[in-house]
């Protein structure tokens, strides 16, 4: 059976909690992501963790934002760690995009659009005027233009973004959360299938999973979810 398309978020506590999780979803997941708060505690050592024997495609998300010479070496420093996938900050513009671009060219860029904690009144107070998907929609044009393959957006700017670049970008969408479950820290969610359903590609989900008592059944259970829902 294939995994599904999502990536868990293993914001756990410690090396071996997330290298646990990882394990339990990985037979039904594509993906792990690793945090900035767990890779800055234990470094390089943590994707070896996390991948296991596995192999699972590990999902780098330290989110880059730097001037461009800053970011390419970042870039290149953890592209020998060979994530299937590194974000950067799109706010960093084209010139910074295209440094990780060329310093990793066998991991996947992708430009963050705009967090998924932040709503559009904080958008206001940040200096970005008008609606969220405006401002995401601009952001995801300047970073294909300068070279990403992937973007990552909000469940709720899925359809527009990939309306303005076409299919062969990868869309990338936290804030995804099951029926039923808080939704956190997250302003703008939706649940998996609806997100798949307006055009993602990737889902991240953290605590929906890694905070069940039965990660790997938690996974499982959203999995087959969406399978049914594609199936449909």
């Amino acid at each position: 059976m294939t995994p599904a398309p999502i990536a868990v978020a293993l914001d756990a506590p410690d090396l071996e909690t997330a290298a646990r999780w990882a394990g339990l979803v990985t037979p039904h997941v594509s993906t792990v992501k690793v945090g900035l708060e767990l890779y800055l505690r234990y470094g390089p050592d943590v994707i070896a963790s996390v991948r296991g024997a596995s192999g699972v495609r590990v999902f780098l998300d330290l989110k880059l934002h730097d001037i461009p010479n800053t970011v390419s070496g970042a870039a290149k420093a953890v592209a020998r760690l060979r994530p299937a996938i590194l974000t950067v900050h799109a706010s960093g513009g084209p010139a910074m995009i295209k440094a990780a671009v060329e310093a990793a060219p066998h991991t996947q860029i992708a430009a963050v659009t705009v967090l998924t904690s932040l709503s559009e009144a904080d958008l206001g107070r940040i200096g970005i005027a008008g609606a969220a998907d405006d401002a995401v929609r601009r952001l995801a044009a300047m970073s294909v233009e300068a070279g990403v393959t992937a973007l990552v957006c909000s469940p709720n700017e899925v359809s527009a973004v990939r309306a303005e670049v076409g299919p062969g970008i990868t869309l990338i969408t936290p804030g995804v959360r099951p029926p039923g479950t808080d939704s956190q820290d997250q302003a703008r969610v939706a649940t998996p299938e609806q997100a798949m359903a307006d055009g993602a590609d990737l889902l991240v989900i953290g605590r929906p999973i890694t905070g069940s008592p039965d990660p790997g059944a938690a996974a499982a259970a959203i999995a087959a979810s969406l399978r049914r829902t594609s199936h449909a």
